[in-house]
């Protein structure tokens, strides 16, 4: 006697039961786009309006392009610093090519540390990014003192020690990111 109740089997997608999950294409858009759209998008938060007295707001572009060079050494090339210092020029307010300058002398030397180094861990990147930190910053209060009456360094300070302070968060946002970039 046949069995009055038979399972009707309904494929979510016709013919991909048992496909591969495995050597899957992945998109070029999605790979090159989350990159270049979290560095701009960070560079834009300085337009928030964020009222101080002092400079306290960290560089969250230059932040979010030191974190994806030194966690992806390859993903970004050697010349990106010029084009996305420029479009952070264009939104901090810093002499216009002043950033474009600056980002690209830090990836420069992002590069030489990379030619000469064997391995570099965790510290070690903090280690990088801070001293780039620094000297971006203070690059920047000489470069806009060339135009207008230049202030004191030691006005930078808490900009400096909560971009140093920040930096993890921004490379954990930026591994989240890699990690969904690369989900296929």
């Amino acid at each position: 006697m046949k069995n009055p109740v038979t399972a009707i089997r309904l494929p979510l997608r016709p013919g991909r039961e048992y496909e591969s999950r495995f050597d899957r294409e992945q998109s070029l858009l999605k790979m090159l786009a989350i990159p270049i759209a979290s560095i701009v998008l960070a560079s834009m938060v300085t337009t928030l309006p964020f009222l101080t007295t002092q400079p306290i707001l960290p560089p969250f572009g230059l932040l979010m392009f030191l974190a994806w060079r030194l966690m992806r050494p390859g993903l970004l090339p050697v010349w990106s610093g010029v084009p996305f210092g420029l479009v952070d020029d264009l939104f901090s307010g810093q002499p216009f090519g002043s950033a474009g300058l600056l980002w690209s002398l830090a990836m420069l030397a992002i590069e030489v540390i990379d030619s000469r180094a064997i391995w570099r861990d965790y510290m070690q990147d903090w280690l990088i990014a801070s001293l780039l930190i620094i000297i971006v910053l203070l690059g920047g209060l000489w470069i806009a003192g060339m135009a207008h009456a230049a202030s004191d360094p030691i006005i930078l300070l808490p900009q400096m020690l909560l971009s140093i302070l920040l930096y993890p968060l921004v490379v954990r946002i930026c591994a989240r990111l890699d990690s969904w970039r690369l989900a296929t």
